[in-house]
Protein backbone atom coordinates (compact mmCIF):
# COMPACT_ATOMS: atom_id res chain seq x y z
CA UNK A 1 0.00 0.00 0.00
CA UNK A 2 1.46 3.80 -0.43
CA UNK A 3 1.99 5.83 1.73
CA UNK A 4 -1.02 8.39 1.94
CA UNK A 5 -0.31 11.99 0.57
CA UNK A 6 -0.63 15.33 2.94
CA UNK A 7 -0.55 18.72 3.15
CA UNK A 8 2.57 20.09 1.38
CA UNK A 9 3.81 16.68 -0.22
CA UNK A 10 5.31 17.53 -3.84
CA UNK A 11 3.44 15.46 -6.31
CA UNK A 12 2.68 15.28 -10.48
CA UNK A 13 0.14 14.61 -12.48
CA UNK A 14 -0.91 13.93 -16.21
CA UNK A 15 -2.49 16.70 -17.50
CA UNK A 16 -3.80 17.89 -21.04
CA UNK A 17 -0.65 19.85 -21.69
CA UNK A 18 1.39 17.06 -19.93
CA UNK A 19 3.19 16.45 -16.74
CA UNK A 20 1.70 19.29 -14.01
CA UNK A 21 3.20 19.99 -10.82
CA UNK A 22 2.50 21.13 -7.40
CA UNK A 23 1.86 20.56 -3.79
CA UNK A 24 -0.73 18.83 -1.83
CA UNK A 25 -3.01 21.78 -0.36
CA UNK A 26 -5.71 19.52 1.97
CA UNK A 27 -7.62 16.55 1.33
CA UNK A 28 -11.67 17.07 0.71
CA UNK A 29 -14.07 14.14 2.12
CA UNK A 30 -17.33 16.31 1.42
CA UNK A 31 -18.78 17.66 -1.99
CA UNK A 32 -17.37 20.97 -2.59
CA UNK A 33 -16.82 23.14 -5.50
CA UNK A 34 -13.40 24.49 -6.95
CA UNK A 35 -13.42 26.30 -10.23
CA UNK A 36 -16.83 26.04 -10.77
CA UNK A 37 -17.01 22.47 -10.80
CA UNK A 38 -18.58 20.28 -8.29
CA UNK A 39 -15.51 17.29 -6.61
CA UNK A 40 -17.97 14.32 -5.49
CA UNK A 41 -15.40 13.64 -2.47
CA UNK A 42 -16.74 11.81 0.47
CA UNK A 43 -15.08 9.71 3.36
CA UNK A 44 -14.89 6.51 1.29
CA UNK A 45 -13.72 8.55 -1.93
CA UNK A 46 -11.83 11.70 -0.85
CA UNK A 47 -9.95 13.91 -3.38
CA UNK A 48 -6.67 15.93 -3.11
CA UNK A 49 -6.87 19.91 -3.67
CA UNK A 50 -3.53 20.60 -5.39
CA UNK A 51 -1.73 24.10 -6.12
CA UNK A 52 0.57 24.59 -9.09
CA UNK A 53 3.76 27.25 -8.35
CA UNK A 54 1.72 30.04 -10.76
CA UNK A 55 -1.48 29.26 -7.61
CA UNK A 56 -3.40 27.55 -10.15
CA UNK A 57 -5.86 24.88 -8.21
CA UNK A 58 -7.41 20.92 -9.20
CA UNK A 59 -8.88 18.47 -7.35
CA UNK A 60 -7.87 15.13 -7.88
CA UNK A 61 -7.56 11.34 -6.68
CA UNK A 62 -4.79 10.01 -5.19
CA UNK A 63 -4.55 7.56 -7.21
CA UNK A 64 -3.74 9.89 -10.13
CA UNK A 65 -0.88 11.51 -8.13
CA UNK A 66 3.06 10.93 -7.93
CA UNK A 67 4.60 11.71 -4.95
CA UNK A 68 8.38 13.43 -5.95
Amino acid sequence: MTKELKPGDAVSWKSHGGTAHGKVVRKVTERTRIKGHEVAASPDNPELIVETGNGAKAAHKPGALTKE
